[in-house]
């Protein structure tokens, strides 16, 4: 079970913070090399942290040699009560910039935290001026975690680590999901509209749109995350990408299927044309803002296809 901070020695107090370095600073290594690729300007900041974060440790060694001698307790953040225990997202191959610079800057603040408290529990004048020191140094990692754009980037470096972040996001997130859609608000459209048109039952044409809503998602998400391992190509976790794929197909067909609840089937006919019309204009958007295309050409590709899929379900459908 976890101790209370209360019942540490000054002896188990600076065992504790020579532990809390030396982990400090491997998950900044590992944050550097996790960013290395990716983000490299940012990776140099962590590297002088984790640098950083070595001679803090050296320097409560020689602290605790010079009081207590060479045998150092093994205690760690988890052994005392107070500290998080945070889900080690730094071991993933791909890392957040955004989840990395929020990590390093809770991690600062409760190292902190505890510099403050260990100073005013030692009676020691060299070691808590050496808590007190650290504690300010802790400070300013602190701020410079939540600013990295401010301080150790320039702005250049700062603008490219942007874009390779807005790469990323794209890659990982708005094309699966863009895939998705386009396949949930398009190839559901023939079978859907056939059906309105052949039953005229608002009822059985929606069982029909749940159905190919469902099974398109399914279908999608798993051709999505078995077609690329993410390795080589830093498109992610191929899980995450299937999912974003499949809930994406499901949601886009869906859209012009639950319409049908409604009994009137005049009513929830033009209520569907409505949401289909939203939906292509939203994919449209979407190409428009992510992918480079122009306004006019990605809505007149995306309404073209739907308005063809549309006639082709009502023509089978009314036939």
């Amino acid at each position: 079970m976890a101790i209370s901070f209360k019942d540490l020695g000054e002896r188990e107090i600076l065992a504790l913070a020579v532990s809390l370095e030396e982990e400090d600073g491997r998950i900044y290594a590992q944050f550097a090399d996790g960013l290395s690729k990716n983000f490299p300007a940012t990776a140099r900041v962590f590297t002088r942290m984790q640098e950083e974060e070595a001679g803090h440790r050296r320097r409560l060694l020689d602290q605790y040699r010079l009081r207590f001698g060479d045998h150092l307790p093994l205690i760690r953040r988890t052994d005392v009560k107070g500290f998080t225990n945070p889900k080690p997202f730094w071991l993933t191959s791909t890392l957040s910039l955004d989840a990395v610079r929020k990590a390093a800057a809770v991690m600062e603040f409760e190292t902190t935290r505890f510099y403050e408290a260990a100073a005013q529990r030692t009676t020691d004048v060299g070691t808590r001026k050496l808590l007190d020191d650290l504690a300010e140094v802790e400070r300013q990692h602190t701020h410079l975690a939540e600013n990295l754009e401010e301080k150790g980037i320039s702005q250049s470096e700062r603008a490219e680590e942007d874009e390779a972040q807005r790469r990323l996001f794209v890659l990982q997130i708005v094309q699966p999901g863009l895939a998705g859609l386009m396949d949930g608000s398009v190839s559901t459209l023939a079978p859907i509209f056939a059906a309105a048109f052949a039953t005229h039952n608002t009822h059985q044409t929606l069982l029909v749109g749940l159905a190919a809503s469902v099974g398109a998602g399914i279908s999608m998400g798993f051709a999505e995350a078995l077609s690329d391992d993410g390795a080589l190509s830093g498109r992610g976790h191929p899980w995450l990408r299937g999912s974003i794929c499949g809930l994406m197909t499901a949601l886009g067909g869906l859209g012009h299927s639950l319409p049908f609840i409604a009994s009137s089937f005049g009513f929830a006919f033009g209520l569907a044309v409505c949401v289909v019309f939203v939906e292509l204009l939203v994919i449209a958007w979407i190409r428009h803002s992510y992918m480079d295309t122009p306004l006019l050409s990605a809505a007149f590709q995306v309404i073209v296809g739907g308005v063809l899929v549309f006639i082709a379900g009502v023509l089978i459908g009314a036939s």
